[in-house]
């Protein structure tokens, strides 16, 4: 009889995550499945090359240095499960609505942000592993007129537990995954439809600062988080000069900016409430029609955030 192969596969990964009472302490309880696009998580431990000399032409071993563990996770946009991502990015939402309709309102400049347990697990080995003290560093979502919508979600962790035969986790909670399609997506400015988008990208980064003390096990205490940012880019086909106007005026004349996607009764926004627009280039390169890219920078907005993120779903809460 043949004997199944016991080599991991990523098709059989097991991605599970809690967020933590305590940075860098996996909970006992609180585990829901994460839908998982791809990873580059794990902790990492390099070595020094040895610098003795007068001990002849063979190399010394090496020295341990310090673990790292920063990695992307690559993560659908749905209407369920993205919103675990936005809290860890954003903080806890405040939350409104009832009859199986909610509204999560995230807000960009929380001075305490959640830490999260992520296991990666290989069933078929099996092994696995904690990603723990995991915070949210930089998240980037790029906009195109068809495809599959996905977030890349760029961590810091404190650590990575050793691989065991049995996941932590025990029996997660799992909410159905039904993506936002590109094909829904939209880009307002000033609460108006911009025109002749052909493609937009945005990054929100927390800009953590890793507390790197010295510790017996070589690892970061933790990520403080920094100055909230956000930045992207709208690439538009050469029709008028709406952006340019912007870019031009002398002050710059700021401009609020939406990102979004609409699905049934389900929506997310993302709201730059003060942008402002670089002038930008539009060279011809050929017969077809001419490019802008505009690669803008977002501020503090009167309303004291410069990012609001609104996901409209059907789940009740995101906190415990």
């Amino acid at each position: 009889m043949a004997v199944a192969p016991t080599r991991a596969r990523g098709s059989n990964a097991r991605v599970v995550a809690a967020f933590e009472a305590t940075p860098g302490v996996p909970p006992s309880s609180g585990w829901f499945n994460v839908p998982l696009v791809s990873h580059s998580l794990g902790e990492e431990r390099p070595l020094i090359e040895s610098d003795l000399l007068g001990m002849g032409r063979e190399m010394q071993d090496p020295t341990p240095d310090v673990a790292t563990n920063d990695g992307d996770m690559v993560v659908p946009v749905d209407v369920r499960n993205f919103g675990q991502w936005l809290r860890l990015f954003f903080g806890d939402p405040t939350v409104s609505g009832a009859s199986g309709t909610f509204t999560h309102v995230f807000k960009s400049g929380a001075t305490v942000l959640p830490s999260m347990s992520i296991e990666v697990g290989n069933p078929e080995v099996p092994s696995f592993s904690v990603n723990r003290g995991a915070r949210g560093n930089q998240l980037r979502i790029s906009q195109s007129r068809s495809g599959l919508l996905n977030a890349t979600c760029s961590l810091i962790c404190i650590g990575e537990t050793d691989p065991v035969t049995s996941t932590v986790g025990g029996t997660p909670s799992s909410m159905a995954t039904t993506r936002f399609p590109q094909a829904v997506g939209f880009v307002r400015k000033d609460g108006q439809l911009l025109g002749s988008v052909v493609g937009a990208d945005f990054t929100f980064s927390n800009n953590l600062e890793k507390v790197e003390t010295i510790q017996p096990d070589g690892r970061i205490e933790d990520s403080d988080p920094g100055m909230a940012q956000m930045s992207g880019s709208v690439n538009v086909r050469f029709k008028d000069q709406v952006l340019l106007a912007a870019a031009t005026s002398s002050p710059p004349t700021p401009m609020e900016l939406s990102f979004g996607w609409s699905f049934g009764a389900f929506s997310l926004i993302f709201v730059v409430g003060r942008v402002f627009m670089p002038k930008a280039k539009k060279p011809i390169t050929g017969p077809n029609g001419i490019m802008q890219s505009f690669n803008w920078q977002g501020s503090k907005a009167a309303s004291g955030n410069s990012v609001v993120v609104t996901l409209i779903n059907d789940v009740p809460s995101y906190v415990a």
